[in-house]
């Protein structure tokens, strides 16, 4: 596990739950070392001369979303941050055995992860059902603050797209609320169809298809100035 710390507020709960299966222990020692992120700042372009974009997915879970899309397309570089342990194992089994060669992760906090990439270096970033932290004495756990739509729009490049798509429908509201208040990033929705039917490169989870929230997926789509 990354020994990274930051002044931020912790926003996501535990970071291991039941044990994690031998395979993918025995994975956590020999893989991830190899695809570890740099512990220093870094330019992802150096990881992957040839990747014609690099992408970044924030908490990716158990992995299936993000090994999906570099399957898709593997001409593109996908960083990939998550703080529990049994995810990242999880999506270190997904990328050995499809031989995913275009995926570097972060097993820790995405902001640390943030604050060593330079400026304008990415093409995307994917938020996908964070934990929505639903009782309101929580909301200043959530991962989508101010300061993080302000991290984000430093690394996005022109052009960039950001997708947050969530379950609950507080959530859905402040952070379109946050995003909107931003002046780096328009949403070019049009109507409510926009948001309410998943993009048509959106890949869908098991996480997702449980439906733990309180209304059908929203998805929203940024794009920066």
């Amino acid at each position: 596990m990354s020994k990274d710390s930051h002044p931020h507020m912790r926003s996501f709960g535990r970071i291991k739950s039941r044990p994690i299966k031998p395979r993918q222990a025995a994975l956590m020692d020999s893989l991830l070392p190899k695809v570890r992120c740099p512990e220093t700042p870094f330019d992802p372009r150096a990881l992957a001369p040839a990747a014609t974009e690099v992408w970044l997915e924030i908490g990716f879970g158990g992995g299936e979303h993000m090994a999906a899309q570099a399957a898709r397309r593997p001409d593109v570089l996908i960083l990939g941050a998550e703080p529990f342990q049994n995810g990242v194992a999880s999506a270190l089994r997904h990328m050995d055995e499809q031989g995913l060669a275009n995926v570097r992760l972060h097993d820790g906090d995405v902001r640390d992860l943030i604050a060593r990439l330079p400026a304008a270096c990415l093409q995307r970033v994917f938020i996908l059902f964070p934990d929505p932290w639903p009782k309101a004495r929580h909301h200043k756990r959530r991962l989508l603050q101010a300061e993080l739509v302000e991290d984000l729009a430093r690394v996005l490049a022109a052009g960039g797209r950001l997708r947050f798509a969530t379950d609950w429908a507080d959530y859905a509201d402040w952070s379109l609320a946050r995003l909107l208040a931003s002046p780096h990033f328009d949403w070019p929705a049009a109507r409510a169809d926009d948001w309410r039917i998943p993009p048509a490169d959106h890949i869908t989870t098991r996480y997702e298809e449980k439906r733990l929230g309180d209304c059908a997926p929203v998805f929203l789509d940024f794009i920066r100035r």
